[in-house]
């Protein structure tokens, strides 16, 4: 039997597409496009239209961004008819879903920065609604994903712009298929897409089944109209996953059909904050429902949680300063809320508050309970059941509280289900981590110790975690041996700083010796971390008893926290000054609201990677997640819910680099690990959760190796590579082998050594990489058809914060100090051969050793900061007016231009703005042309003479 090709696979999909009911029809080019739009607008609005009239209608939707046009054709619109009257109308039904117009069609081609021929549309009421890319069997998925990016690039804006419309993208092998929501380019990560799968979790891969459950025209139309959220902050669309997707229909399904409670079970980092704000969102528009009220269980949270679903949609939550606002809300017609456990508390139980609150006893309110695992097992749980008599209440939790993992409080030991009711849906760790949704952890006991035996002076050697002793635990010596391992591991476990970390500890005594041996350590020269803090300074701060919960409870300390004592906020007072001068903020005590004022700045500087290290004692453990935080150091005994909770800050997906989340524990904590993860999973989960042993990555690593030499036995023989066939092989057994490097990197016993391959052999073979990645971006200028050019080279991989402009200057001062020119050509080649290796380096390599070669080699420079400032400043300024002169632009517009473009990803009318900059007036196929290739000029400057030039 033949290999099926990419065309027959298309050809089955459409015939299948056909059979579920859409109309197949033939569009072949934008003209075609139009005519159909027209004809099926005026068929939908039942409605006729002259020219004019649809020309209108065509600048409403050729506005903005994806994300503006996302939002318009999701509201009634309005034109003025050749008549004067207004006209009204839909582009799509959002409600009544299933009434909407569905088409398909397949090759359309669109003629924009280069010509490209899409491959199966479809349409709905006209609009190119969901747009699938395939490839044929045995290719990688990604090379599909790829193809969109370039489309995006290339043509999807041009002409009418009507493919900027697409709100779903569908990338398929006929074998492996997913689904992604359609973003500027630079949110368009592979990572973000997504495979379909069964209401227990099971995945649906195959094009044909895909195609039966996700791309069904009732189905797609729901999806679109109810399950994308369009997140204001970030100004992006976001789709639902699989799981999200079931679950919020479950929650509605009760709603809607049942008076009963339940609980949905999604394991930490799986996204239960978007899934409970689309839930929220449909439920509080069903009629009979009078208000949805979401709970956290501290205030924290509360401002977190009403900022997140606020980002999702602007103004859709009220946030709740205080009881008295928080019983404002329930008293007009606010259908959302916020709120903290302790305020709803006050609200139903003060008497002051009795009039406006009595009267709701008797109307459907739906309460849904963030982390219901913490908060809902003391008297307040009770209280609201009691007061409200149509109530229905729901618990998000990654970590339910079971008989095993349940601590017995006044009311005895409750379990989730008891509270709850039923698991009404199900996604564990092992499903996330299955469907790359998070990452294993790689967890690492760290240490021995002496501890004098009782009955004589000798020393006895025992393992860290055999240690239990408060004395050894917070004595001054352990932590200083602690602090300078984690400073000679922190590159490591980071990549050169490229992630964060959080340090937890078990108590306020010991973070305030751990802070002052780091800041002892940064100010003797040892390490030149961003250290930062934050703690509970008051009794009950943190968690403030409303509900009868303690730390102990939440499984996150074993030990007693420290009293709480005046020295307490003064010594946080302390560090908040440290805090001020190096972030030159003004952040104190003297309020609570100057307190979560300086919580906020602490979580918006911990995801901007401004905090190396943050050190706490339960803050941040739960409730907090930070992409970039790729890394845990523990010293504090966990448990159960606790542990995972703490150790789910590392594992958010980001990109190739991070590839998995880095524990470092510094206690007993293997049997409680391994308990945990049986609890919240299933007992053999360990292999599916944890990485694998750093053995196992040797092995890898010399098997990735020999597949890498049968294409390219040594570092030349890339050069003799005759065919793109070739390369594509070298390129993709390459990327395997720096995949495995990636992984062993984050090891503390890693060394080259190890391996088969020396450390300048495998820099070699980077290079080798990187030239065939620019080859193949030059291929691309030029529109040469190359099959590289949809192959992910996964660049991220070789970035690296620490060699930087800074880095390579020190270097340099090296050469400059240094009197033997071999000494010098030396240290040149070791520049040369770092400015080749780095993705973001390379651009600015030609200039770094012409400088070299001009006032280093052979001469002395009275400082290389201010010589290399000097030419650099000079080098720009040519660049800059060689690239005016060039294209005859106009040099101020060109600069706004430029710091536009570093303040922002994407410049809002960048052809626009590129067209007024330019002198003269141009036709507009000479334009077609022009401002392309302007606009690479000009991110080609950007990157070689701004971007990564901070010393």
């Amino acid at each position: 039997m033949t290999r099926q090709s990419e065309a027959a696979l298309e050809e089955q999909l459409l015939k299948q597409l056909q059979g579920l009911g859409y109309q197949r029809i033939v569009i072949k080019n934008e003209t075609e496009l139009l005519a159909n739009l027209k004809q099926q607008f005026e068929k939908y609005n039942t409605v006729q239209l002259s020219s004019t009239e649809f020309q209108r209608v065509l600048n409403i939707l050729n506005k903005g961004s994806v994300f503006e046009r996302s939002k318009l054709i999701r509201q009634k619109q309005h034109i003025e008819r050749d008549n004067g009257d207004i006209l009204y109308f839909d582009f799509l039904n959002t409600q009544a879903w299933c009434k909407n117009q569905f088409q398909v069609t397949n090759q359309i081609t669109i003629d924009g920065k280069y010509i490209n021929r899409y491959d199966v549309t479809i349409l709905i009421n006209g609009l190119p609604i969901t747009q699938i890319e395939l490839k044929r069997r045995g290719c990688e998925m990604a090379e599909a994903h790829r193809q969109i990016l370039r489309y995006k690039s290339h043509s999807f804006g041009s002409g009418s712009g009507l493919f900027q419309l697409v709100q779903l993208f569908v990338i398929s092998n006929g074998v492996n298929t997913k689904y992604f929501a359609n973003n500027r380019l630079r949110a368009l990560n592979y990572k973000q897409t997504f495979y379909w799968a069964k209401e227990d979790n099971s995945k649906i891969t195959q094009l044909s089944e895909f195609t039966e459950t996700f791309l069904e025209p009732c189905q797609l139309s729901k999806l679109i109209s109810q399950y994308i959220v369009l997140a204001e902050t970030d100004r992006i669309l976001m789709v639902l996953r699989p799981y999200q997707y079931y679950a919020t229909e479950k929650l509605i399904d009760r709603v809607k059909n049942s008076t009963k409670n339940g609980y949905i079970w999604h394991t930490t980092g799986s996204g239960k904050t978007l899934t409970s704000f689309k839930a929220s969102q449909i439920i509080k528009d069903i009629p009979e429902v009078t208000k949805v009220v979401f709970v956290v269980d501290r205030r924290d949270l509360d401002y977190q949680t009403t900022v997140e679903f606020n980002n999702f949609s602007d103004g859709s939550v009220d946030g709740t300063d205080n009881t008295k606002e928080l019983v404002k809300q329930f008293g007009n017609d606010t259908k959302l809320m916020v709120t903290t456990i302790q305020k709803l508390n006050n609200a139903i139980m003060s008497k002051r508050y009795e009039a406006i609150m009595k009267p709701l006893q008797n109307e459907k309110m739906v309460f849904i309970f963030d982390e219901c695992h913490r908060s809902q097992f003391g008297e307040t749980h009770q209280r609201i059941t009691n007061f409200f008599n149509k109530v229905q209440l729901f618990g998000f939790t990654g970590t339910p509280i079971f008989a095993d993992n349940a601590v017995k409080n006044q009311l005895g030991k409750r379990t989730t289900k008891e509270l709850f009711g039923d698991c009404l849906h199900k996604y564990v760790i092992t499903d996330a981590i299955r469907d790359e949704n998070v990452l294993k952890f790689s967890i690492e006991y760290v240490g021995r110790y002496k501890q004098k035996a009782e009955s004589s002076l000798n020393f006895v050697d025992i393992d860290v975690e055999d240690i239990n002793t408060k004395e050894v635990l917070e004595s001054e010596e352990r932590i200083e041996k602690i602090a300078d391992y984690i400073i000679k591991s922190h590159p490591i476990k980071t990549h050169h700083k490229n992630f964060t970390a959080m340090l937890c500890v078990s108590s306020i005594d010991a973070l305030k010796i751990y802070y002052q041996a780091f800041k002892a350590k940064k100010e003797a020269g040892k390490h030149n971390l961003k250290i930062a803090t934050i703690f509970s300074y008051e009794a009950n701060q943190e968690f403030d008893g409303a509900d009868g919960q303690t730390n102990i409870d939440l499984g996150l300390v074993a030990e007693p926290e420290a009293n709480y004592h005046t020295n307490n906020r003064e010594a946080l007072e302390s560090y908040l000054e440290d805090y001020n001068l190096q972030f030159k903020t003004k952040y104190s005590t003297k309020s609570s609201q100057d307190f979560y004022n300086y919580y906020n700045d602490i979580a918006k500087r911990v995801k901007s990677k401004e905090i190396d290290i943050l050190i706490v004692v339960n803050m941040f453990l739960t409730g907090f997640d930070s992409k970039p935080l790729n890394t845990l150091y523990v010293d504090k005994n966990l448990k159960y819910h606790g542990l995972i909770q703490a150790y789910s800050r590392t594992n958010r997906i980001l990109n190739k680099q991070k590839s998995h989340g880095n524990i470092v524990v510094f206690r007993n904590l293997k049997e409680a690990t391994d308990e945990a993860i049986a609890l919240f999973s299933n007992k053999q989960a360990k292999d599916t959760i944890l990485m694998e042993p750093y053995e196992d990555y040797i092995a890898a690593f010399q098997e990735a190796l020999a597949d890498l030499k049968e294409v390219a036995p040594s570092v030349d023989s890339v050069n003799e590579l005759t065919s793109e066939i070739e390369e594509e092989q070298f390129v993709k057994r390459f990327r395997a082998l720096m995949r495995v490097v990636n992984a062993l990197s984050t090891f503390s016993d890693f060394d080259f050594e190890d391996l088969e391959m020396d450390e300048q052999t495998f820099e070699d073979y980077k290079s080798k990489y990187l030239d065939l990645y620019e080859k193949t971006k030059e291929q691309s200028e030029v529109e040469k058809a190359s099959i590289l050019n949809d192959i992910d080279f996964e660049i991220e991989l070789m970035h690296k914060d620490e060699v930087n402009v800074a880095y390579i200057l020190n270097l340099l001062d090296q050469i400059n100090d240094n009197d033997d020119t071999e000494e010098q050509q030396k240290k040149r080649q070791q520049v040369s051969d770092l400015l080749s290796g780095d993705i973001d380096l390379r651009s600015k390599k030609e200039l770094i050793e012409k400088f070299i070669d001009e006032q280093l080699v052979g001469n002395k420079v009275a400082s290389v900061q201010d010589a290399f400032d000097a030419y650099w400043s000079k080098e720009q300024q040519k660049a800059f007016f060689q690239l005016c002169e060039e294209e005859n632009l106009k040099q101020t517009k060109v600069e706004k231009i430029i710091e536009e473009k570093l303040f922002t990803d994407e410049v809002p009318a960048l052809r626009e703005k590129v067209r007024k900059a330019m002198k003269e007036k141009q036709s507009i196929l000479v334009r077609k042309k022009s401002i392309p290739r302007i606009i690479d000029k000009i991110n080609n400057f950007i990157n070689t003479f701004i971007e990564g030039m901070a010393a």
